[in-house]
């Protein structure tokens, strides 16, 4: 059987979380949480400002150290939300840390109804894997928590990940 590791970053309303727990209870596999080690503070308003500029400039903050060698596994689901059309700029840093060749990447993304390139982007930068089961999931458009992608649609989602292991 073959070995899973979910990796999301999540910031506001822990839409990513959610989804990556749901991926973890279906699946099973390894849940690990990135985070910048410079938190990001101030109102939504100025995260989501600093975010566009970050995204921007092409932006990599420092991580959190995490306990986790990803050569350990064969599959690994990287969830991200969309910041600007992109992944977050935190994900980026890691994809960029870290060598995904050989691996299978399952990426995941939540939304506010504008999904712009972030699975494309996430492909790009994690050369030398495969991709499978790649998924978008939509929440509301006013950066709240209101699941709008049916819940059976990511609970067979997380049943084709479960069936690659």
């Amino acid at each position: 059987m073959k070995k899973l590791l979910i990796i999301y970053y999540s910031w506001s309303n822990g839409n990513t979380e959610w989804i990556a727990k749901l991926l973890q209870s279906t699946a099973g596999g390894e849940l690990l949480k990135i985070d910048t080690a410079m938190p990001y503070t101030g109102s939504y308003n100025d995260v989501v400002e600093q975010g566009h500029r970050e995204v921007n400039q092409g932006y990599e903050p420092e991580l959190k150290p995490v306990n986790v060698d990803i050569s350990d596994y064969d599959v690994i689901a990287v969830g991200t939300p969309t910041w600007w059309y992109t992944m977050a700029p935190a994900v980026k840093t890691f994809l960029h840390q870290n060598n995904f060749a050989g691996k299978t990447v399952v990426p995941f993304m939540t939304n506010g109804g504008w999904p712009g390139h972030v699975i494309k982007d996430m492909k790009s930068t994690c050369s030398g894997a495969e991709f499978a089961c790649e998924m978008q999931v939509k929440f509301d458009s006013n950066g709240g928590d209101h699941l709008e992608t049916p819940e059976n649609k990511i609970e067979a989602w997380a049943q084709n990940v479960k069936a690659l292991l």
